[in-house]
């Protein structure tokens, strides 16, 4: 359960995030996934992180403090936003280097649109993952969208490319910002990767 939400700071250094001296949890997905919808549903502040109908809204790292005692980040979209081959080299280097090297991330969700058949540009970021030991769980977005039926084949058919890939799919969860599906077994899922990783800590 989310009781408080506030922002801390922006920026585009990893080097300059927040001191790693708590739990944090990223998001990250393809431009325009719903990505801030689904944050600003989980904690239930409509506006903490910005939404857009323009892709490519987040260019920052976003950290945000939750009840006190975890960090919750927004990252950038990754694929389509409209912006010059370097800007995107640029977001891409400082994503990975955030995602390998940050010591306190014990969880990164990815955000997928369940509206669309699986796109290469979301497995190859899964393999990537899994490749470079990143921790990370897959979050279907806007199943409010279409029909449940819909939403299922699609599920299936991500899974299915996964378990190609991987052998098993991982962890994973159908969402909507809209009617809040998903959202209660997410933020258990999150409760207990804290709860893990503080743990480890006190061990």
């Amino acid at each position: 359960m989310i009781k408080k939400a506030e922002f801390v700071i922006s920026n585009s250094d990893p080097g300059k995030c927040p001191n790693p001296d708590r739990a944090e949890i990223a998001f990250i997905g393809r431009s325009n996934v719903g990505k801030s919808s689904l944050i600003n549903a989980l904690t239930g502040k409509k506006d903490l992180a910005k939404t857009s109908q323009k892709p490519g809204k987040t260019q920052l790292i976003n950290h945000f403090m939750i009840n006190d005692r975890w960090y919750m980040v927004d990252l950038p979209g990754y694929g389509f936003a409209k912006v010059n081959v370097k800007v995107k080299q640029g977001w891409e280097n400082m994503i990975q280097t955030y995602l390998l090297k940050r010591e306190n991330l014990c969880g990164v969700f990815v955000l997928i649109d369940s509206r669309l058949e699986p796109q290469k540009i979301d497995l190859e970021f899964l393999l990537w993952c899994g490749t470079e030991g990143v921790p990370a769980a897959i979050v279907f977005t806007k199943s409010d969208k279409q029909s449940k039926s819909k939403t299922a084949l699609n599920v299936h058919k991500f899974l299915k490319k996964m378990e190609e890939i991987f052998e098993e799919a991982p962890d994973y969860f159908v969402t909507s910002a809209e009617t809040g599906q998903g959202s209660e077994e997410l933020l258990n899922f999150i409760d207990d990767l804290v709860k893990e990783y503080e743990s480890g800590i006190n061990n």
